[in-house]
């Protein structure tokens, strides 16, 4: 998809995330005034290149690219989620709205944003951004791109809806990625993030030990070794699931992400794949922070963000917070 498509389809334009210069289509690539190119790769514009700390994600978003979506399970799980971080307000209000989702993955909730009318932009700093492109081909109301956070090729404020689920905690600086999302935040717009927040049990288990070998692995070895742990372990978690005392303690030795008890409607078949998934996604992570519903509320806060709701849920602390609109006065630079 040109630049000029997505200018006439209501797409914010791209610009050069070096310079902040727009761009232009030059044969198969995006290109500044200053020389920067960003070529497409697969339908994907890629403003990344080289190996990244995403790299093991992009890795297990090609090999379980359908695993997390709601209309492979047959469940409602990931639209729950979206649902809880976004609000019943906001959600009922996706069509035609311009969505940021940042962190796509392989689409778990791009899937939902499509679904609900939302005009999607999609970025992802891995290649992830392959597997986004399989489930959900670039269309009129979806773009892909492979980008990062913290240097994202967009001017500030154009998008209604920023999106950030399973992302912050794995940045290298949670704090200065909420800032780079909050940035993208048009006036009146919202933005949506979760995070990591502080538990005692991850230490007490023995996956941080696994964790401290095998994110320094090379990404298609990470997945072997992980692969092996579910192998050996997943079918104690099936064997114990009906003890709740011997599965919690079980969970404590074993590395092996089981949601057994967390989605109990999921079924065997995929209790395996999102085991697979998540214990690759808990073991391989280069960067694993933690913060509380008191820090992430203060950043926004500090950001200048209204209506601020945060809470403990999911996976640590969920929150959605509006811009506040520009005043006639600052239009004119009162």
């Amino acid at each position: 998809m040109s630049i000029a498509d997505n200018r006439s389809l209501g797409f914010p334009q791209w610009c050069c995330p070096f310079d902040r210069l727009n761009l232009r289509e030059c044969q198969e690539a995006l290109a500044c005034a200053s020389g920067h190119e960003f070529p497409a790769i697969r339908g994907v514009y890629r403003f990344t290149s080289g190996e990244t700390y995403a790299d093991a994600f992009g890795v297990q978003w090609n090999k379980y690219r359908t695993t997390q979506l709601d209309s492979h399970t047959g469940t409602t799980i990931s639209r729950d989620r979206a649902l809880r971080c976004m609000g019943t307000a906001l959600w009922n209000n996706l069509e035609g709205r311009n969505v940021l989702e940042c962190g796509c993955g392989a689409g778990r909730f791009t899937e939902l944003l499509l679904g609900a009318g939302a005009r999607v932009t999609s970025v992802d700093l891995s290649n992830a951004v392959d597997a986004n492109a399989e489930n959900f081909p670039p269309s009129s109301f979806h773009r892909i791109a492979q980008a990062d956070i913290l240097r994202l090729p967009f001017l500030s404020g154009q998008y209604d809806i920023v999106f950030c689920l399973g992302v912050i905690q794995h940045t290298p600086r949670p704090v200065e990625a909420i800032a780079k999302l909050w940035e993208q935040v048009k006036p009146s717009g919202h933005l949506v993030i979760d995070h990591y927040s502080h538990r005692l049990s991850w230490y007490l288990r023995t996956a941080p030990l696994f964790r401290a070998v095998l994110r320094r692995l090379p990404s298609a070895a990470g997945l072997v070794w992980t692969q092996k742990l579910v192998n050996s372990l997943l079918p104690l978690h099936l064997a114990l699931r009906g003890s709740p005392m011997a599965t919690r303690l079980f969970q404590r030795l074993s590395p092996v992400s089981s949601y057994y008890h967390v989605f109990p409607e999921l079924p065997d078949s995929l209790q395996r794949e999102w085991a697979l998934l998540d214990t690759h996604d808990a073991l391989t992570d280069w960067y694993k922070h933690w913060s509380s519903r008191r820090h992430i509320r203060n950043i926004l806060a500090r950001l200048g963000a209204e209506k601020v709701w945060c809470e403990y849920g999911g996976n640590g602390v969920e929150a959605r917070a509006l811009r506040a609109a520009i005043t006639p006065s600052q239009k004119i630079g009162y």
